[in-house]
């Protein structure tokens, strides 16, 4: 069984064992529900059963089964959030998870030239933005079909079209 991280703990709030999380999923009402198994990351981790969920400002506030008292959770704070990959939901063909995409080299469709890895992707309010780091650049890509041609899993590699203004500016 291999976890994912859906989430960080912040901080906790108030005195009956909430905590505050930053959400680092695309699915948090699917992964933020009363009822919904989480693991914490920590030394051994610790399995938790989502008691209430509630939205406050840009955090989620959870409360776990069991832990109604601030000080049971406070030791987690800063800890990951996980989910197994069994829980995971479906994806269209064209969409694809975080960590499925982050290690992908990445290959322009002309050229065929080597253009570095996917290191990171950005939230943009448009678009995801990938970060590919290369041999001494960093490109920023959108993750857009007019840039990111085909996707192959199989062979961890990403082809894109590069922009014009990336071209000129390597001459």
């Amino acid at each position: 069984m291999e976890l994912y991280k859906v989430g960080t703990i912040v901080n906790t709030h108030g005195i009956k064992g909430e905590v505050r999380v930053m959400a680092t999923t695309d699915f948090p009402a699917e992964r933020f529900q009363v009822g919904n198994q989480l693991v914490i990351a920590t030394k051994p981790s610790v399995e938790v059963e989502i008691a209430s969920v509630r939205k406050h400002k840009q955090f989620i506030l959870l409360s776990f089964t069991h832990m109604q008292d601030i000080n049971l959770v406070e030791k987690y704070k800063g800890l990951d959030l996980m989910v197994s990959d069994t829980k995971a939901p479906a994806l269209a063909d064209d969409e694809y998870f975080y960590h499925d995409l982050i290690g992908l080299q990445v290959v322009d469709h002309q050229t065929q030239a080597q253009l570095g890895q996917v290191k990171e992707i950005l939230e943009m309010p448009a678009n995801d933005v990938w970060v590919v780091k290369g041999a001494g650049q960093e490109l920023l890509l959108p993750f857009i079909e007019q840039v990111v041609v085909k996707i192959d899993l199989a062979a961890n590699v990403a082809y894109v079209n590069q922009l014009e203004e990336w071209v000129a500016d390597e001459n």
